[in-house]
Parts: C-alpha cells; sequence; structure tokens
C-alpha cells in the first residue's frame, strides 16, 4: 500500500511505539489520527511532531475500551479526511504482578486489561474495516490492519499473567479477523519483545529496568532490544509492504527468541 494522501489511526499514540508509528506514517505522507486516552500534552507533541513533517494530523480523544468513543473516532477521521485506510492498534495497559502471585491478579485488573487490550483493539477493527471496506466500495484499494501483540502473548513472559493472556486473544483474533475481513482488509500482528521505552521503566523502576535491558541485550543475537523506532519500521513494512501477508504475527525481540 501507497500510504501517500491515506489516513491512518494510530491508537495510543502519544507516547513510544504510537508516536514513533505516527511520525513514521506522516513521513511517508499519510494523514494521521492521534489517538490517546489522558497524556494529553504527550499527544499534542506528537500531533506537532507529525505535522513538522509535513502531515495533516488530527487529535482525537478516546478510551478505546468504549465502543461508542471508538466509533467516534473513526468518525471524525473520516469527516476530516474523507476516509480511513489504516489502522494500528497499540494502545494497551498492563498491571505489574509477578506471575507466582495468584492472588495479586485481581478480577479488577483483569477486566482493566482485557477492556483494552482485547476488546478495545476489536471495537477498533471493527469501526475501521466498516470505513475502509466503504473506501473500497468507493473504487479505492484494500485497507490494513496491524495490532500490537507482544511476545508476552506467545511465551507467557511479561508484566503480568493477565497482560500476557490478553496479548495472545489479540493474536488469536488478528487471525479470526483476517479470515472474515478479507479480501479487502489485511490483518496483522507485530509481537516485540523488550522495548526501551519510558512505559516500561517507569513499570518495572529504572534499576530493575536498566538489569533487564542488560540481560536482554546479552541474550539477543542482535545484542541490542528493541526501540519505538525499530518496532515502527515493522509496522510500517506490514502496511506498505506486504500485499499478500495477512493472518500473521511477527516476533520483533533482535532474535531472544532463538537464542537458546
Amino acid at each position: 500500500m501507497d500510504v501517500r494522501g491515506k489516513t491512518a489511526i494510530v491508537t495510543g499514540s502519544a507516547v513510544g511505539v504510537g508516536r514513533a508509528t505516527a511520525i513514521d506514517l506522516a513521513r511517508r505522507g499519510a494523514n494521521v489520527v492521534v489517538n490517546y486516552a489522558r497524556s494529553e500534552d504527550d499527544a499534542r507533541e506528537t500531533v506537532r511532531l507529525v505535522e513538522a513533517q509535513g502531515a495533516r494530523s488530527l487529535l482525537v480523544r478516546a478510551d478505546v475500551s468504549q465502543d461508542d468513543q471508538v466509533q467516534a473516532m473513526v468518525r471524525q477521521a473520516v469527516d476530516a479526511f474523507g476516509g480511513l485506510h489504516v489502522l494500528v492498534n497499540n494502545a494497551a495497559i498492563t498491571h505489574f504482578v509477578p506471575f507466582p502471585d495468584l492472588d495479586g491478579m485481581t478480577s479488577e485488573y483483569w477486566d482493566d486489561i482485557f477492556a483494552v487490550n482485547v476488546k478495545g483493539a476489536f471495537f477498533c477493527c471493527r469501526a475501521a474495516a466498516r470505513a475502509m471496506r466503504a473506501c473500497i466500495a468507493a473504487g479505492e484499494r484494500g485497507g490494513a490492519i496491524v495490532n500490537m501483540a507482544s511476545v508476552a502473548g506467545v511465551r507467557s513472559i511479561g508484566s503480568s499473567l493477565a497482560y500476557a493472556a490478553s496479548k495472545a486473544a489479540v493474536i488469536n483474533m488478528t487471525v479470526g479477523l483476517a479470515r472474515v475481513l478479507g479480501p479487502e482488509v489485511r490483518v496483522n500482528a507485530v509481537a516485540p519483545g523488550f522495548i526501551d521505552t519510558r512505559w516500561l521503566r517507569n513499570g518495572l523502576g529504572e534499576r530493575v529496568f536498566e538489569a533487564a535491558r542488560a540481560q536482554q541485550s546479552r541474550v539477543a543475537p542482535l545484542k541490542d532490544v528493541c526501540t519505538p523506532e525499530s518496532v515502527s519500521q515493522l509496522v510500517l513494512s506490514l502496511i506498505e509492504g506486504a500485499d499478500m501477508v495477512t493472518g500473521q504475527t511477527v516476533v520483533i525481540d533482535g532474535g531472544v527468541g532463538i537464542a537458546g
């Protein structure tokens, strides 16, 4: 897909991978909808960086766990830019609970995580697919959705058992949506490993974060960890250069998963 002049929604694009992806899409000439739920100042900075690439942008506050807010966001995108062609489902939350602490993994934590990471991703895919199919009916080419999964969903590791389960659900949902939305819309997922982000640093704490970063870099065949920019590079490759790829989850972890 040539994204020049196309419209993309990137959920959770105030910081991190979402921001990097929004900037990369803008650099390639797409109109970008910057979505956030709480971090308005960070989101406005993303808008500034998007527009610095010469792209048009739209700032939309929407909690993706709320279907009505998701539908309103898609309507705003279509009203502003005339259609929708790309969705990057990046919004996610977690609660940091060690896997052995089964009692600490409360019902409220499960509900929080699944509401955003699974239901939210589905709501966004459903609303976006309707808009993408409307563009196709008007004579445009197909749409592309990239869901942000995680190696947590492949290997059952990460910030909490519920987070890992939620990302496994995203991977499974990606396959199901690829079946039902084809041939008009391609649906793929990206599963990053350790990413050097403020979100993870704050969640783990500085000492644990740095120790984990060093350990991952030692183990990885590529001797480094992911950055928001490297993950964005993979997301863009699935949007722009993979016209016959759908229903797939691509791991990006510097090779940690094959290190043995």
